[in-house]
């Protein structure tokens, strides 16, 4: 099965990019977009996943939480992969810098290399993935919507809990399980 580690958004916060992505779909672009409610910001992405490390991981994942404190997130920001390019491939909007979130990350990040799960190679960049670009068409119309949008506050949260999800791919787009939620204290 296919997994990952997360952490889920609050109601309020999902609403509000639901909105813009349906300020978006207005832009005649061809896009794969995200399902609002199954928006989640990604920590450690760690594909396929044997049935047996399931309860290793979960074991893992409550060690880590426990050490760390709720700490607020604030989702702010637009913009796409590749930054540099004026052919996005992912459209995202991003998190206020936060260093918390950024130890946390890289805490899971470490303790799950421990576990055999590869490190990611790339710096990681928190961001929640609005949609995917199919075509280059239009493309510079979404680019020009974002970079209007670059500075716009979309909520705060109170991030209390790390989810550990199952993925499986649909071909109406992905659909999440929760494997278990593990406490931050």
């Amino acid at each position: 099965m296919r997994t990952f580690i997360a952490i889920d958004l609050d109601e309020a916060i999902k609403k509000e990019l639901n909105t813009f992505i349906q300020e978006l779909r207005k832009i005649p672009v061809n896009i794969r977009w995200a399902r609002s409610k199954g928006m989640h910001l990604t920590l450690k992405f760690l594909g396929e996943t044997k049935e047996d490390q399931i309860p290793a991981i979960k074991d893992q994942l409550e060690q880590i939480a426990s050490f760390w404190e709720s700490f607020n997130l604030n989702i702010r920001g637009t913009g796409w992969f590749p930054p540099k390019n004026s052919l996005p491939r992912i459209l995202w909007v991003g998190c206020q810098e936060n260093k918390t979130l950024l130890a946390l990350q890289n805490n899971i990040e470490i303790e799950l290399e421990k576990m055999k799960f590869c490190k990611e190679k790339r710096t990681y960049h928190p961001h929640l993935t609005l949609g995917r670009v199919r075509t280059n068409k239009n493309t510079e119309k979404i680019v020009n919507a974002l970079a209007l949008k670059k500075d716009k506050d979309f909520g705060s949260m109170k991030v209390k809990k790390v989810t550990f999800f199952q993925s499986t791919l649909k071909p109406t787009g992905a659909e999440y399980t929760v494997l278990s939620e593990h406490k931050l204290k």
